[in-house]
């Protein structure tokens, strides 16, 4: 059809079709429309810039499309932009998706005969090509080998390949990673690769470093082509830097190519690495490197002295095992270590505690409010944010009402704020604040929400924190204690929207932990005189105030003479959120669903909890210090992150709410689940065994950013003297011993404590989570590293613990490593 239009007519065709696209944007083309598509575009169009334009628009799916009636319209057509249209579409290929198109694009540049590109998409996709079949393509293919070996990108890619970030990842999906690495080195062999452009190629690969997965495949192609002594001395530099500095698979290959090839090293170079290598953290590496250095001085006599002098820099190493080889070591080649280390008594040397960071002020200005909002859309938004935008809502929704909602709007539009939100979703906290940032962009919501709000409001008028002072008929509720409270603040602050120069929220903290300073609570109810406050910010306020009496501000207060002040008090004398009940408990998992329930097999058998109560004589109407011991896999509660600026003042409390989803890092290897523990560490009150337990779930957890927050936990609170060592390292030796956790897992995050100081303290704690996992059946995989790390601090505190069960372990005898770690423990305390 296109052939027998004459050029006005393929002009007005190819505007047409461009304007038909445009206008369609929710039609996606893929298959047989997408190559109609581009036979009109070619065959209509009159540069490859406007071809282009069309064919790589997002909707334009070219993955299944067929190149060959597209050559055909353009040699028809007498096109000579076929080229530059490939380009230009090679250019467009999505990185992360580059298989999509890459057949199409590689079709035009083979018909066209011009060198391919050489982008990162293009050499992705070509890689990907390598495993990666389209759907419509029902021809046997030929084994890789056989491809690649007549592949015409071969020769001006393959350099490439060694150059583009990640690449290796889609290498691995071709035969199990290995398919690939194979092909390439029996092509070297044959002679149609030249090997020492791949030997050349995997070593800068390596040196530049990316991803594990991604490198593996590089590995995998080293070991296919085993380079000779000769060939790994030629580039001896790389791999001695590999072997110094790359990742420990990478430094491992290293380690053996240049053993094998030690006849022809630089023995200075040899020796300034291996200094290097002694002090890293893989055991085997360091073990190998000091049977090579054995090695080496055996086979030296000459520069025995050298050697010594490298072993020596081990005795530092942190496994004592490896220390002890080294220390063996050196001294049988001459080195005498200079001086004897007298130690004496000491604890912790951690620097003097930082007080929690003043909140920031109010917000008092239009765009800042609005780019808080826009910084906050996220599925849970961090609590001094969400307090700092509430109050500016109210505060200026109040006084520059039409302001806000012409600069507030279009964010929420495009955050789509509550487009999914249920009409009927009252007590769930996402819906109740997307309701208010809707009602504060666009007045008319106020009264389409007026009456949730107020039924929000209406159902929780009985529970109120008068009831904590006697026995009530009121149960705790059975939803969350944190989702009736922000439901019922949010319902509350959206009845204010209506109101005018309101001067902000009682509640606003003046800590970045939530909590708020007595005296300030008292000048804002002073401020307010003689107008009522709003019932739910009042007790939001009221629970944020540090535990203790204060008797002299609560006189202040109550001269006050309104019933706002008669109620601070009351709360400032001690009539406040009452003492706890705490009990550890164990439980079980939930029941099963039906007959295949995946998650149901996932769960672990046992989780150690914590169930709070009131004390006898005391209610509890919102559920505040009621927490109950739910199966597991029933799922945490949204928006848990609030919880310790809900209560900032109780810690211990606050630990048993978030339990279940601390837990949940340690046994379901969920990711960022303990990074609240540095906030919670920010808190005051006692902690209790929550806080022992969720230390120890923190540490075992399965990702290192959790690790790494309960580290920072622990450490704040031994800086200012509230960690109960004994307490966490009790929980932890129990949890392990009952195979809950990973015990494995915590050596770590216990060696950087003792680098920063916190010797004693892990000593403590170690002391007490080492008898229940000795006493087990079976002590769990890491104990020996407990028990050398129970040696290291023995002897740099000077402290002697007694250990329950270290004797029974040592006089077991043998040469396993835990009987050996215990011997090394149990004579770092005689000493």
């Amino acid at each position: 059809m296109l052939h027998t239009l004459d050029d006005p007519a393929r002009r007005a065709l190819g505007d047409e079709l461009i304007a038909h696209v445009r206008r369609r944007r929710d039609h996606w083309a893929w298959g047989s429309e997408a190559t109609a598509l581009a036979v009109a575009a070619v065959g209509t169009l009159s540069t490859a810039t406007k071809a282009a334009a069309l064919l790589g628009r997002r909707s334009i799916m070219l993955t299944d499309a067929d190149p060959e009636p597209v050559v055909g319209v353009a040699r028809q057509r007498g096109v000579p932009w076929l080229a530059d249209l490939a380009y230009r579409l090679a250019e467009r290929l999505p990185r992360s998706r580059a298989w999509e198109g890459w057949h199409f694009v590689a079709e035009l540049l083979l018909s066209e005969k011009v060198p391919p590109p050489t982008g990162d998409a293009f050499v992705v996709g070509w890689a990907q090509s390598m495993w990666w079949r389209r759907p419509a393509d029902e021809r046997q293919q030929a084994p890789l080998l056989d491809r690649l070996r007549a592949d015409p990108f071969l020769d001006p890619l393959l350099p490439r390949l060694f150059e583009v970030d990640g690449v290796g990842t889609d290498l691995g999906f071709s035969g199990d990673g290995q398919a690939v690495p194979a092909a390439l080195a029996a092509l070297a062999t044959e002679g149609r690769l030249d090997r020492a452009v791949l030997l050349d190629g995997v070593l800068g690969r390596l040196l530049r470093g990316d991803r594990p997965g991604a490198l593996r495949p590089f590995l995998a192609l080293h070991e296919q082509l085993r380079p000779g002594p000769d060939e790994v001395a030629a580039r001896a530099s790389g791999y001695l830097r590999l072997l110094a500095d790359g990742p420990g698979p990478v430094a491992g290959v290293a380690q053996r190519a240049l053993r094998d090839a030690a006849g022809q090293l630089e023995f200075e170079a040899l020796l300034d690495t291996s200094r290097v290598v002694l002090s890293r953290p893989e055991k085997a590496l360091v073990r190998a490197q000091l049977s090579w250095l054995d090695r080496l001085a055996r086979q030296n006599p000459e520069r025995a002295a050298d050697i010594a002098e490298v072993l020596a820099s081990g005795v530092e190493h942190p496994a004592a095992d490896l220390r002890d080889r080294a220390t063996v070591l050196a001294q049988r080649y001459g080195h005498r270590p200079v001086a004897t280390v007298t130690v004496r008594v000491a604890g912790d040397e951690l620097p003097a505690p930082v007080p929690p960071a003043l909140a920031a002020p109010p917000i008092t200005d239009v765009d800042e409010l609005v780019e808080e909002v826009a910084a906050g859309l996220t599925p849970r938004w961090p609590a001094a944010t969400l307090e700092r935008v509430l109050d500016g809502l109210v505060r200026l929704t109040t006084t520059e009402r039409d302001r806000l909602a012409a600069a507030l709007l279009p964010v929420l539009r495009r955050g789509e704020v509550g487009a999914w939100d249920h009409m009927w979703s009252q007590f769930n906290v996402s819906a109740q604040l997307n309701g208010v940032l809707l009602a504060a962009a666009a007045p008319p919501e106020v009264a389409s929400r007026r009456d949730q709000w107020s039924s929000i409001v209406s159902q929780l008028l009985i529970r109120t924190l008068h009831l904590f002072r006697g026995r009530s008929a009121v149960e705790p509720p059975r939803q969350s204690a944190l989702t009736l409270v922000y439901c019922a603040r949010l319902a509350e602050i959206g009845q204010r929207l209506d109101g005018r120069d309101d001067p902000g929220l009682l509640a606003a903290p003046t800590s970045v932990t939530g909590a708020i300073d007595p005296t300030a609570l008292y000048e804002r109810l002073a401020a307010l005189g003689d107008r009522p406050v709003w019932r739910w910010d009042f007790a939001q306020a009221l629970l944020r105030l540090p535990v203790g009496v204060d008797e002299t501000l609560a006189s202040r207060a109550a001269a006050l003479g309104t019933p706002a002040g008669g109620e601070l008090a009351g709360w400032l004398r001690g009539d406040a959120l009452p003492t706890t009940v705490h009990q550890v408990v164990t439980v079980g998992r939930r029941e099963r669903r039906h007959t295949y329930d995946f998650g149901y097999d996932q769960l672990p058998v046992r989780r150690t909890l914590v169930t709070t109560a009131p004390p006898e004589g005391a209610a509890d109407p919102l559920g505040l210090v009621t927490v109950r011991a739910h199966p597991i896999g029933r799922g945490s509660g949204a928006w848990s992150n609030l919880w310790p600026a809900l209560l900032p003042g109780h810690r211990g409390l606050v630990a048993a709410h978030l339990l279940p989803e601390l837990a949940d890092a340690a046994q379901l290897d969920a990711q960022d689940a303990a990074t609240i523990l540095p906030t919670l560490a920010e808190c005051s009150g006692a902690g209790g065994p929550a806080l022992d337990l969720a230390l120890a779930y923190g540490l075992c957890a399965r990702y290192e950013v959790d690790r790494v927050a309960a580290l920072d936990a622990l450490l704040m609170l031994a800086a200012a003297g509230d960690l109960n060592a004994p307490g966490v390292g009790g929980r932890l030796g129990a949890l392990a011993a009952d195979g809950q956790v990973t015990l494995s897992r915590v050596v770590t995050p216990l060696r950087d404590a003792i680098a920063a100081g916190a010797r004693l303290s892990v000593w403590r704690l170690l002391a007490a989570a080492l008898p229940p996992i000795l006493a087990a059946p079976t002590p769990p995989r890491g104990t020996p590293d407990l028990l050398a790390l129970g040696a290291e601090t023995v002897r740099a505190t000077g402290v002697g613990i007694e250990v329950p069960g270290l004797a029974e372990v040592v006089a077991r005898g043998g040469t396993s490593r835990l009987v050996t770690e215990a011997r090394r423990l149990a004579t770092a305390r005689a000493v």
